[in-house]
Formats: C-alpha cells, structure tokens, sequence
C-alpha cells in the first residue's frame, strides 16, 4: 500500500513537472524578403512575413502564421513551429489545376538590432519527381515613424526679438 501511494505521488509530481509553461523562446516575427531558386521555375523572389501566435506557443517552441507574397500578388498561407533555431514550415498552395503542400526546413541566424535571416530547403510533390529549392529569406528593417517634434519658429531676419515692456 505504501509502494502504491509513492507510485501515485510520484506519477502526481511528473505530470506537475511536464506542465508547459509559458513561451520563453526567440520572436522571429517580421516580413522577410525572400530570393529563392528551385527545379521547376528556377529564381524568384517572395515576401514572407511571420505572425507568432502565443496561445499555441510555450516553453521554447514558437508556433507561427505565415503569409507569403509572390512577385506576381499569389498569396500562400502557411504555418510554422520553430524550437531553438531551427525552423519547420508547411504551405498550402493551390492553382487552377492542383491543390498540395509544400514542407520546408530552416536554419535561423541572428542579424544585428533584433533581425533575423533563415535558409529554407523545401519540397513540393507534385505527382512526378517533385519540386525541390531553397531560398534565402532576410528580415526587413523596421520602418521608424516620423517623429512628432514641434516645429520651432525663426524669426525671418535671425534677429533677436524684442520682447515689450
């Protein structure tokens, strides 16, 4: 019986242990412009842009909403988990003709002031040998807002103004 109860306690204390926590990993959100190259359309260029979604991200994996962006206005809606930095991703892609998926792998490397770049190997069947390729994507730099100041009014001759008395 006490066997038992220690076997219970512990099970108790493993399940406590395991519970996820709150995501502590690195934020890869941004827009990426992305110069790839593969076997069926050789080089292109796309815009990426990663979406952390927190509810489904914890401890040091990141969960992600991709938006993808072809030179041509074709959006591709993606998802992707990263752990560490290393980085899996899926597209769904669909034309007139064919739906599928596309599966990549990526490695994550830090820029400097909080960027990010990745290189993606991916695969798409394509009920043949299939389309194979890579691309290069970078984190665009954020845009700075114009600043607010007021504007500070000259006197025209640059002389000094002559306060009443």
């Amino acid at each position: 019986m006490k066997q038992l109860f220690l076997l219970i306690l512990l099970t108790m204390w493993v399940h406590v242990v395991q519970a996820d926590t709150a995501f502590y990993g690195d934020n890869f959100s941004g827009t990426y412009e992305c110069k790839g190259s593969n076997n069926k359309v050789g080089d292109y260029e796309v815009m990426a842009t990663l979406k952390l979604n927190p509810h489904s991200s914890h401890n040091n994996l990141g969960t992600y909403d991709i938006t993808t962006e072809t030179e041509n206005a074709f959006i591709y809606k993606g998802q992707a988990i990263a752990q560490g930095r290393k980085l899996a991703l899926t597209f769904n892609f669909s034309d007139s003709h064919n739906a599928g998926y596309t599966t990549g792998i990526a490695d994550l490397k830090s820029l400097a002031h909080k960027r990010w770049s990745y290189k993606n190997n991916y695969y798409e069947p394509d009920g043949a040998y299939g389309v194979y390729g890579s691309e290069l994507c970078v984190m665009k730099k954020p845009q700075l807002l114009p600043s607010k100041r007021k504007s500070q009014t000259k006197n025209p001759t640059d002389q000094p103004v002559k306060k009443p008395v």
